[in-house]
């Protein structure tokens, strides 16, 4: 499973990577978490199996959903208190359910 993360930089949600990344380890979960910035995210979605916006480019959710939509990638944004507060577990869990369709 591919989880592309999207923030203004790419540099702000490294930390949600990281507790992302454990949280799948401590699961047995096998992936590839990495975040770019919202001016990379067009060469980088087709590497993705989905795709997950921070609370600062919330405002690109519904272009990106097209794209998403397009290339059969699901697109949504982060709960902001998730991301707030790095909770690496359920934004995984986000993830994972998007990719089963719920």
């Amino acid at each position: 499973m591919n989880i592309l993360l999207c923030c203004s930089a790419g540099m702000s949600t490294s930390l949600l990577v990281a507790k992302m990344e454990a949280s799948a380890k401590s699961r047995g979960i096998d992936c590839k978490i990495w975040a770019v910035g919202s001016t990379e995210i067009n060469d980088k979605i087709e590497e993705a199996d989905v795709l997950l916006l921070g609370p600062q480019v919330r405002y690109l959710l519904s272009q990106l959903k097209k794209t998403g939509e397009m290339k059969g990638i699901p697109v949504a944004a982060i709960d902001p208190r998730h991301y707030g507060l790095c909770n690496g577990e359920e934004v995984l869990k986000q993830a994972i359910n998007l990719l089963n369709g719920e």
